[in-house]
C-alpha cells in the first residue's frame, strides 16, 4: 500500500468526475478506507518533532475582507471566534449531540512538501484542517467544509464529495497521530480531556454546496448519497465516525468584517446535509426491445453498472443505459436512440449524438 493511499485515491481521475465519483464510491468499503487511513496515520508528519504548534494565528490580511473561494475558511474562523466570545456548544443534528468549535485552519505539515521526494515525504499532499474541534461524548473532531454562497452557479471543477471525504479522512490521521500535542494546546480553548480514539471526521457544506453537487446528478443525487451514507456508516460502525452536516444561516453573507477579522452576525443552525430519504434510488423503467430502445429527451437514464464500459466504435451497437469511453468525450453514459443508427449520450453535463451499429469499412452485408 502507498505510504499516502487516501491522498492518491482523492487524485484520481474518477473521484474528481461529476458523473464518476459514484462509480468510484460503490467500489469502496469501510474497511478499504479504514486500512487506508491507518496507513495514513502511520506515514503522518510529526510537526511538534520540528518544533512547530499547531494552534497558529491565521493570515489576518486574508480575513479581513470577503474574498471569493474563501468562504469557508471565513466561516471556520468566525464559528472559532464565536466559541472564544462564549458562544454556548453548537447542537448537532442528532438528538443530545453538541459540537464545540475551537479552531481554525490548523495546519499539519512539519515542513513544505518535498517535491523531489514525492509521495514517500510525509508532507506530500497535505496542507490544513479546516476546523478542529469537541464532538458528541469528548470526541476530538476533525472538520472539512466546502463552502458556496447561495448565488453560486456551479462547483470547484474536480471537487466532489468523495474527494473532500477522502481528504478529510487524512488530515484527520494526521491529527490523530499527533492528538497528544494538538489536544494539549486545545485545552487552553475547552475544558476536560478529549476521549480516546478515532477523530470525528466532519464534512460541512453550504446549502448551496449540496445542491449543486445534486443538480447535477440524476435523481438529485440519490445514487451518490446512498454510497457516501453507506461509507459513512461503515466507518462509523468501525470507529471512525463520519458526518456530513450544513449550516443554516438567516443573513447572507452571515458574518461581517468590522473587527478586521469575520464575526458571525447570526446564529448558525446544523443540520443534516440532505434528507433523509435523499438516498433513496428510484427502480428503473422496464427495458425496451435492444433494437428499439429510446429514451424522452428530458429523462436521464443511469448507467447499468452491471454492464462493462466499452470503448466506443461506430460498428458496435450500444442501448440506453450502457457506459461507453470515448477517444475525447471520455465517459458517457448512453441515454437511447436518436434516430437510425444514431444514439443520444450524456458525457458529464453534456449530451452529444453519436453514430452506431454502422459496417465496419470493408465489412461485407
Amino acid at each position: 500500500m502507498a505510504q499516502h493511499p487516501l491522498i492518491e485515491r482523492a487524485a484520481d481521475k474518477q473521484v474528481r468526475q461529476a458523473k464518476g465519483f459514484q462509480e468510484a464510491a460503490s467500489a469502496l468499503t469501510g474497511d478499504v478506507l479504514l486500512a487506508e487511513y491507518e496507513k495514513e496515520l502511520a506515514s503522518a508528519p510529526r510537526r511538534p518533532e520540528a518544533g512547530k504548534k499547531y494552534l497558529v494565528a491565521f493570515n489576518s490580511r486574508l480575513a479581513a475582507e470577503l474574498k471569493p473561494g474563501r468562504e469557508g475558511e471565513h466561516l471556520c474562523i468566525a464559528l472559532a471566534r464565536r466559541h472564544k466570545d462564549g458562544g454556548a456548544p453548537l447542537l448537532m443534528p442528532e438528538e443530545d449531540a453538541h459540537f464545540e468549535a475551537l479552531h481554525p485552519l490548523v495546519p499539519v505539515r512539519s515542513a513544505p512538501a518535498d517535491k523531489a521526494a514525492g509521495v514517500s515525504d510525509p508532507n506530500y499532499g497535505l496542507d490544513k484542517i479546516d476546523l478542529v474541534g469537541r464532538g458528541p461524548d469528548d470526541r476530538l473532531v476533525a472538520a472539512a467544509t466546502r463552502w458556496l454562497a447561495p448565488e453560486a452557479g456551479r462547483v470547484g471543477t474536480g471537487d466532489t464529495p468523495l474527494r473532500a471525504l477522502l481528504l478529510a479522512l487524512a488530515h484527520a490521521a494526521v491529527a490523530e497521530a499527533n492528538v497528544a500535542a494538538l489536544t494539549e494546546e486545545l485545552s487552553t480553548h475547552t475544558e476536560g480531556p478529549f476521549a480516546e480514539g478515532h477523530p470525528l471526521v466532519m464534512l460541512i457544506g453550504s446549502p448551496r454546496y449540496w445542491e449543486l453537487c445534486r443538480k447535477r446528478s440524476a435523481q438529485r443525487g440519490a445514487v451518490w448519497i446512498r454510497e457516501m451514507e453507506r461509507l459513512a456508516k461503515e466507518l462509523t460502525e468501525l470507529g471512525l465516525p463520519v458526518h456530513y452536516v450544513s449550516f443554516k444561516m438567516k443573513e447572507t453573507p452571515a458574518w461581517s468584517y468590522e473587527s478586521g477579522s469575520p464575526v458571525l452576525t447570526c446564529e448558525p443552525r446544523m443540520v443534516e446535509a440532505w434528507e433523509a430519504s435523499a438516498g433513496r434510488v428510484k427502480p428503473k423503467a422496464k427495458p425496451r426491445s435492444r433494437r428499439n430502445s429510446s429514451a424522452p429527451e428530458n429523462e436521464l437514464i443511469e448507467a447499468d453498472l452491471s454492464r462493462p464500459i466499452r470503448p466506443y466504435a461506430i460498428g458496435d451497437y450500444f442501448s440506453a443505459g450502457d457506459r461507453i469511453q470515448h477517444p475525447t468525450l471520455g465517459l458517457g453514459v448512453v441515454q437511447g436512440a436518436a434516430g437510425p443508427q444514431k444514439i443520444r449520450v450524456l458525457f458529464d453535463e453534456k449530451r452529444s449524438t453519436l453514430v452506431h451499429d454502422r459496417p465496419r469499412p470493408g465489412a461485407t452485408a
